[in-house]
């Protein structure tokens, strides 16, 4: 709600420079005048009501999901006939039907939150919580971007359709509007080669996270084949018969349709391969790889297509602009199957299922012990040394195997997710994968599990918060002062002082990142944990100290 009234009051107070800078001429500023005014108007209606879509996916409910999203659309396309044509409302009843159908998502989305499945609403759910708001920016930034690049995109070529379109004898006018239904039909054919990786993205995530490399290959190829085929009809029926998609939007003159035949059969000559690119950007998002899914995606728009279509037109004219399109996509596919091969490559061939003798211990009913710890300060050994004076079952390597055996999921898959040793070049935008979220599902479940079973001591994987309902949960963290944390460090693993130093930074923070996605709290704060204690008190009095609040 902040946000569309912060875009609401700048777009009324900016309007007619940003109609001007998105490619508006003299000849339909009064046109995009009147539509933008209706439309900005309603902004809050259209970005709560997606927000609030994809809340309902994420709640479990994709199907009522679906149903918000088509009843905007459908009410959008039927009103726009009747409010055009028949009120005769011209582009303000297309602004109209638009807002009304945005209305109509917005308001059934907001019944859905009257019943949802694993959260209520409450007052205080409202108040502005800085952690989760910066959680939520620093894993939503990639999207941001990729998104933001379409904008990018639009406004350049725009810009540069309407500089050497004006010069042309097309003008600036015609240019415009052909790219903008030539856009239109280009969306459409991405989206249905994204739906297509998207519908597969569970299967990908699933199958890398269980070692099942063989089948992430055969998806992945499935994937890769539906989308070249959709990609090659349509480019077809493009080439051939342009006519066909052009017509449904109107044609205004001869000059009209022929500049829209060659924005067509140009701009959209390499469509396959864009679609391509798409799929194999969240092919990569779904195995685990956000870095590679993030280069192949911002490299056909931002790197290559902009320069392209700012550099081509000096040497062409306007044609160099839809140029940029086709050429971008040849070079994008290359480098992105370049990529995806070298990834096969090291992938490797399928594990075997994993089993694991282990199994969960059952104990008497008391308090259940939760170690968090700064690396370095000897968690591990004080939590073994907890539970064996109180006699119960201790917890930490034995959760990898566990939830392996639990979920189906590969064990050393699992140990990547949770463990500190750094390859990850960005935590927290890891976790976000499909397969580190499964993964993580798998510790939690057998986490509670566990917690069935009696008093236990359970070292790391953000079980405090996990357990967080548990009766008779005591929560500890155990910190140290840095210099003892570098010795302990170096006498565990043989590294000097200055290696010791970067792994403990490099630890305590894919433990916090991890901890953050878990909980949207911040790890180490004092107020998460009953119990915050140095070990530089020695392990066994830190033990005995733990041991005596556990008992009583």
């Amino acid at each position: 709600m902040i946000a569309s009234v912060i875009f609401v009051l700048l777009g009324f107070l900016f309007m007619d420079p940003l109609l001007y800078f998105f490619g508006t001429s003299e000849a339909t500023i009064g046109f995009a005048h009147e539509y933008f005014a209706i439309v900005l108007a309603f902004m809050p209606a259209f970005m709560i009501g997606n927000s609030i879509n994809s809340i309902i996916r994420a709640d479990g409910s994709p199907a009522f999901a679906m149903v918000q999203t088509l009843a905007g659309a459908i009410t959008n396309i039927a009103l726009d006939p009747i409010f055009i044509f028949g009120f005769h409302w011209g582009m303000k009843g297309a602004a109209w039907a638009t807002i009304i159908g945005q209305v109509i998502t917005l308001a059934i989305g907001v019944v859905y939150l009257f019943r949802t499945k694993t959260f209520r609403l409450k007052l205080e759910s409202f108040k502005l919580n800085m952690q989760v708001i910066t959680n939520v920016i620093k894993l939503g930034i990639s999207t941001f971007i990729t998104q933001l690049a379409v904008v990018v995109i639009t406004l350049v070529a725009n810009i540069m359709l309407s500089k050497y379109g004006a010069s042309s004898i097309y003008g600036a006018d015609i240019p415009i509007a052909t790219m903008g239904i030539c856009s239109k039909v280009f969306s459409i054919v991405l989206n249905i080669a994204i739906g297509i990786i998207v519908g597969a993205q569970p299967i990908l995530g699933y199958n890398i996270g269980a070692g099942k490399n063989e089948r992430v290959k055969e998806t992945f190829r499935l994937a890769a084949t539906a989308t070249v085929i959709v990609g090659i009809i349509i480019t077809v029926i493009v080439e051939a018969f342009p006519d066909l998609f052009i017509n449904l939007f109107g044609v205004d003159s001869e000059l009209y349709l022929e500049f829209a035949r060659i924005t067509f059969r140009i701009f959209l000559l390499g469509v396959t391969l864009t679609c391509l690119v798409k799929i194999i950007s969240i092919f990569f998002q779904a195995v685990g790889e956000p870095l590679k899914a993030a280069v192949v995606s911002l490299l056909r728009d931002l790197v290559l297509f902009v320069p392209l279509a700012i550099i081509l037109p000096n040497f062409i004219g306007i044609t160099g602009i839809l140029w940029a399109a086709p050429i971008a996509d040849v070079i994008s596919v290359i480098v992105a199957v370049v990529l995806v091969r070298t990834f096969f490559r090291h992938l490797g061939v399928s594990k075997a299922s994993t089993s694991s003798p282990l199994r969960i211990q059952k104990s008497h009913p008391g308090v259940i012990i939760t170690i968090s710890r700064e690396h370095g300060s000897q968690g591990k050994k004080i939590g073994e040394l907890v539970a064996k004076q109180l006699g119960i079952p201790y917890y930490y390597k034995e959760l990898t195997a566990l939830a392996a055996a639990e979920s189906g999921l590969d064990k050393e898959y699992i140990k990547k997710v949770s463990s500190n040793d750094g390859e990850q070049i960005s935590q927290e935008l890891y976790l976000t994968t499909s397969p580190a979220k499964y993964a993580i599902e798998a510790q939690d479940a057998v986490l509670k599990e566990i917690a069935k079973q009696g008093s236990c001591v359970i070292v790391g994987r953000a079980a405090d918060y996990v357990l967080r309902d548990q009766k008779n949960l005591l929560r500890v963290f155990i910190y140290a002062p840095k210099e003892m944390r570098v010795k302990n460090i170096m006498s565990m693993y043989g590294d000097d002082e200055k290696s010791a130093t970067k792994n403990i930074d490099r630890s305590d923070k894919n433990r916090a990142d991890y901890y953050s996605l878990i909980s949207g709290q911040k790890w180490g704060d004092p107020r998460n944990y009953d119990l915050c204690i140095d070990a530089s008190l020695g392990k066994e009095k830190v033990a005995e100290l733990i041991c005596s609040l556990a008992q009583k």
